[in-house]
């Protein structure tokens, strides 16, 4: 996919392995594996135990990792990695006056993800009140497919970018109402990119109910995704045509709107 450098997509004399191998033991940290040991990181990213122990001892010599007891731990200095993309990636800063407006107007929580191989990653969100049982905020990841935000940024895939995408997901159900056969997804990611929108309802957490719009960038390149989430219970079909929609799709053509500007001036 676009979002993801594929090895073989570089030539192998430019492919630096050690610096993937490196960020492989980074993202093996997570929730359920908040410190690791030598070995538990090797068989998570199927390196061996001594390649492990150097990427962790040059980690913790940079500051990124610290060991208590033989177990590995990252540090605060590891935000700095995903600070860098937020602040060089200085568009984000146009939605936060457009996602206020919209949560002011709806009173419900809006985000803003973009897409990451099969996730989407949150880059931007205004909270009004904790509707999920799993805490989000910048940085989140959460599955493409069972995600209105998600749907959108498949959606607007070309061709063979959905293809891969199709290849390389497994659709496992959150919920009863979770799609998880591949052509339905397919059907239904050809609807919502004729009407411009997607609707998530209780595909990924019972009670939770969210509509999204794509947002664009000065080429009309679909680059991002902004949603309204509610618990079910709040929307209506006549209240997500009629009220919620309009809203967020004028939310969505502002902060589109926006970017476009941004970058005409930075070519004056």
């Amino acid at each position: 996919m676009s979002s993801e450098i594929s090895k073989n997509s570089i030539k192998s004399t430019d492919f630096i392995q050690s610096l993937e191998r490196g960020l492989s033991v980074i993202q093996a940290f997570s929730p359920e594996y908040p410190d690791l040991t030598v070995s538990e990181a090797a068989q998570i990213t199927n390196l061996s135990r001594p390649a492990v122990r150097r990427i962790f001892l040059t980690l913790e010599e940079l500051g990124f990792i610290h060991s208590i007891n033989g177990r590995y731990m990252l540090t605060a200095r590891v935000l700095s990695l995903g600070y860098s993309y937020i602040s060089s990636r200085n568009i984000w800063k146009f939605t936060h006056p457009h996602m206020r407006k919209l949560v002011e107007q709806t009173e419900e929580s809006t985000s803003v993800s973009v897409l990451d191989h099969t996730d989407i990653v949150y880059v931007a969100r205004i909270p009004t009140k904790r509707i999920m049982t799993i805490a989000l905020d910048i940085g989140s990841r959460l599955p493409a497919y069972a995600t209105s935000m998600g749907m959108v940024l498949l959606a607007n895939l070309s061709a063979a970018e959905l293809e891969e995408y199709l290849d390389s997901v497994e659709l496992k159900a959150f919920t009863t109402k979770t799609i998880v056969d591949k052509d339905t997804l397919k059907e239904r990611l050809i609807e919502i990119k004729k009407k411009g929108w997607a609707s998530s309802k209780q595909q990924l957490e019972d009670g939770l109910h969210s509509i999204a719009a794509p947002i664009k960038n000065q080429d009309g390149k679909v680059i991002a995704a902004i949603n309204i989430s509610a618990h079910a219970g709040r929307f209506t079909e006549e209240s997500i045509e009629e009220f919620y929609v309009p809203l967020l799709l004028e939310t969505a053509n502002q902060i589109s709107e926006d970017i476009s500007k941004s970058y005409q001036i930075s070519q004056l």
